[in-house]
C-alpha cells in the first residue's frame, strides 16, 4: 500500500520471488528503484509503544489500499486510485460496523491520496501540511473520523515519509507553532530526496525546525481525532538503500510527537523494512511491513504469486520481533470477495492461516459491503482470530520451507498451533509428525477452522491437501517429551569437503559452527548412534541470512533437498526439523551444500527414539 506520488505508484512484479521481488510494475509512470543492503543484526529490545495498550495485540480492521489499487472492474471507475472518497470510505465503516465489529475489527484506515485530487494534485495547509481534498472529502478529514468514532470504531490515516515536493513552496512556508522556522529550515540544503518514491525531501533533524514540523502534523491528526497513522516509504528498506533513506529520525520524531499530543495513535512503518534495524522499528513503532505490498495491482485485488506465496518465505526471519507493543504486519488480508480477491477457496483459507498464526495485523482490504459467505466464515471465525488475538506466541516453521511444510507455536496452556500448508501447484499430503514439537506418542487435535475435534492421533497427523492448501489445529499433548543425543558441527571426529570450514559463532551452542558451506561444500556428521531402524526428525540448528539449500542425506544413500529459511542475519540461530532414515547403531548425516550456496550448522539433535 504505497502512496503514488507525482502520478507515480510502484507496484508488485508478477511473479517475483527472491532477488527479483525488487522489479516493479510501474502503473503510472517508470519508477527505479534499488535493491536494500544487508544491514548489522538487530539485536532485541524494550518494545517502546507510543501510550498504554496500543498494540498489546495485532489490531484489527479495514484499509482502503487494495480497492484503491485494483484494476477490477467498476471499483475505480473515474481513473486510478479513484475509489477513495469519503462515501466510500463511510461505507466500509458502515458496513465494518454493522459485520465484523463483534469480532474484534476496529480499524478503519484511510491510505494514499486523501489530500490529492483525482489528477494526484495535492492539497497543503499554509503550514506545508497536507489537507483533504475538497472532492473526496468534502466535509473534511475530522467530519470522517467522527463518523467513525460514532460507530464505536477508531479512524486510521496515511502520510508518506519526509517533506512532500509539493510543500516545500520555495522554502518559505512557515512552520505551524514554530516561529522563524520555514520549510528552508526542516530540510538539507540540497534538496536531497528520500522514502521509496523519492516523492519527498529529506528532513534534516539537526534543525529543531523539523521536530516542530513532525509536531505540527502529529497535532494536526489529534485534533482531528486520528487513533492510527501508518507512515509509508521508510526505509532502510523499501527497496532502497543509503544515507538518503534512512528515515529511523522520522520514525523516532514522529513517536515524540504522537506522544507530545496526549493522544493513543498507533504508528505503523511501511514498507518492505529492513530487518537489520528491527530494533529500531521495535523502539519507535507499534507495527512495521515486513514485505512489499500484498496487492498484485491488476484485475484482482490480490493473486497467490503477487504476492501472497512470498510471505511463507519473507515471514520467519521476523518471527522472533513480534510481541505485544509491536506486530509484524503482513499486509493486507485479502479473502472476503471470491472473485475480486483472484483466490481460490483453498487460498483463501491458506493465506488466513499464515496471517492468523504470524500474529499479523488483520485488516482487510475487501469490499465489506459484499463479503461472500466462505468469506465472511473466515473473517469471523473465532477460534482462528483467538490464535492471532490471544496469548499465543507467533508460529514459527518446525520443518524446512519446502512445499509441504509446517508450522507451530507451544501454547502458554502446553497445547501448540499447528498449522500444515501444502504450497505446490497440485494436492499432496502433509503431515506434521509430534517429534517436531518436541514429544512422542498420543495427542488430542482440533480442527479449528471446522470447529470439530478430531480424536487421537499417534506420533502425527497427515492431512491430504488441495494446491495451495493448509489445516490448523490445536495440539494437545498426551505423549511423553523426546529426549535427544546432541553433536556440535565442528566436532573433531565429523568430516569437512570443499571450502567448509570451522567458525567462530557467538549465537552457536559452543561457540562454533561450520561455516563456508558452498559450491560442494559438504559436512558429514559421523557417529550418529540409534537404538532401532527408523525415520527421526532431526533438530538441525543453523544460520542463514538468507533462505537457502541443503542436500541431507545418511550412510551415503540418496539425499533430500531441503529449503532452510532465513535467520535473518549471519548471527541469529534458527532451528529446523529434517526427516532422515537411520540404520540401527552407528550412521552418517551429510549435509551438501551441491551447487549452491548452503547454510551455516551449527549443531544437530536427534531423538533418542524414533
Amino acid at each position: 500500500m504505497r502512496s503514488p506520488s507525482h502520478s507515480v505508484l510502484p507496484a508488485r512484479a508478477p511473479s517475483a520471488v527472491g532477488a527479483a521481488r525488487a522489479a516493479r510494475a510501474v502503473v503510472v509512470l517508470a519508477l527505479a528503484v534499488g535493491t536494500a543492503t544487508v544491514a548489522p543484526a538487530a539485536h532485541a529490545e524494550t518494545l517502546a509503544p507510543t501510550a498504554p495498550g496500543i498494540a498489546a495485540k495485532p489490531y484489527m480492521g479495514w484499509s482502503s489500499w487494495s480497492m484503491q489499487s485494483s484494476k477490477y472492474p467498476g471499483l475505480n471507475p473515474d481513473g486510478d486510485y479513484s475509489y477513495l472518497t469519503e462515501a466510500n470510505v463511510l461505507k466500509q465503516a458502515d458496513a465494518l460496523a454493522g459485520k465484523l465489529k463483534k469480532y474484534g475489527y476496529e480499524y478503519v484506515n484511510i491510505d494514499a491520496g486523501w489530500w490529492r485530487d483525482k489528477a494526484w494534485k495535492p492539497e497543503f495547509d499554509q503550514y506545508a501540511r497536507q489537507q483533504a481534498d475538497p472532492q473526496r472529502f468534502p466535509r473534511g478529514m475530522k467530519a470522517v473520523a467522527d463518523h467513525v468514532h460514532a460507530k464505536g470504531l477508531k479512524a486510521g490515516i496515511y502520510l508518506p515519509v519526509g517533506l512532500e515536493k509539493e510543500a516545500y513552496a520555495d522554502g518559505k512556508a512557515p512552520i505551524w507553532n514554530a516561529d522563524g522556522c520555514t520549510t528552508a529550515d526542516i530540510v538539507h540544503s540540497d534538496l536531497r530526496t528520500t522514502n521509496g518514491w523519492d516523492s519527498a525531501y529529506k528532513i534534516d533533524f539537526s534543525d529543531p525546525c523539523a521536530q516542530k514540523y513532525i509536531d505540527s502534523q502529529a497535532r494536526m491528526f489529534a485534533d482531528w481525532g486520528y487513533d492510527f497513522l501508518k507512515l509509508d516509504g521508510v526505509g532502510p528498506g523499501s527497496f532502497k538503500s543509503g544515507d538518503n533513506y534512512d528515515n529511523i529520525a522520522d520514525v523516532a520524531a514522529w513517536q515524540k510527537a504522537i506522544a507530545a499530543t496526549g493522544r493513543p495513535i498507533h504508528l505503523e512503518v511501511s514498507w518492505s523494512l529492513d530487518i537489520g534495524h528491527a530494533a529500531d522499528w521495535k523502539k519507535y513503532s507499534n507495527g512495521w511491513r515486513v514485505d512489499t505490498d500484498v496487492e498484485c495491482y491488476c484485475n484482482t485485488l490480490v493473486s497467490w504469486e503477487n504476492s501472497v506465496d512470498d510471505r511463507f518465505d519473507d515471514t520467519p526471519a521476523w518471527t522472533r520481533h513480534a510481541g505485544p507493543g509491536g506486530w509484524n504486519d503482513l499486509d493486507s488480508l485479502d479473502v472476503g470477495n471470491g472473485a475480486m480477491d483472484g483466490l481460490t477457496k483453498a487460498e483463501r483459507q491458506t493465506y488466513a492461516t499464515l496471517w492468523a498464526i504470524a500474529k499479523s495485523p488483520l485488516y482487510t482490504g475487501d469490499d465489506l459491503t459484499r463479503l461472500d459467505s466462505y468469506g465472511l466464515s473466515l473473517l469471523t471465525n473465532r477460534e482462528v482470530i483467538a490464535v492471532n488475538q490471544g496469548d499465543t506466541p507467533p508460529a514459527h516453521p518446525v520443518t524446512p520451507s519446502d512445499p509441504q511444510q509446517v508450522w507451530a507455536a507451544k501454547n502458554p496452556d502446553g497445547t501448540y498451533t499447528v498449522a500444515l500448508f501444502n504450497l505446490a501447484d497440485a494436492p499432496a499430503s502433509v503431515s506434521a509428525d509430534w517429534a517436531t514439537l518436541g514429544y512422542t506418542g498420543k495427542a488430542a487435535v482440533r480442527d479449528l477452522w471446522n470447529h470439530e475435534n478430531l480424536g487421537t492421533y499417534k506420533n502425527g497427523i497427515t492431512q491430504a491437501l488441495p494446491a495451495h492448501g493448509s489445516r490448523l489445529f490445536t495440539v494437545t499433548p498426551r505423549g511423553a517429551t523426546l529426549t535427544y543425543t546432541g553433536q556440535e558441527a565442528e566436532a573433531a571426529a565429523n568430516t569437512l569437503a570443499g571450502n567448509a570450514s570451522v567458525a567462530d559463532c557467538s549465537a552457536c551452542s559452543d561457540g562454533k559452527k561450520i561455516g563456508n558451506l558452498y559450491l560442494g561444500g559438504k559436512l558429514t556428521v559421523n557417529d550418529v548412534v540409534v537404538g532401532k531402524a527408523g525415520v527421526y526428525q532431526v533438530k538441525v540448528a543453523y544460520i542463514s541470512g538468507d533462505a537457502r539449500s541443503l542436500d541431507v542425506s545418511a550412510n551415503g544413500g540418496g539425499a533430500t533437498r531441503h529449503k532452510f529459511p532465513s535467520t535473518g542475519d549471519w548471527g541469529t540461530v534458527s532451528i529446523v526439523h529434517v526427516p532422515v532414515t537411520l540404520k540401527a547403531g552407528v550412521n552418517t548425516i551429510t549435509f551438501d551444500s551441491g551447487s549452491g550456496y548452503a547454510p551455516d550448522i551449527d549443531r544437530i539433535d536427534v531423538p533418542k527414539s524414533s
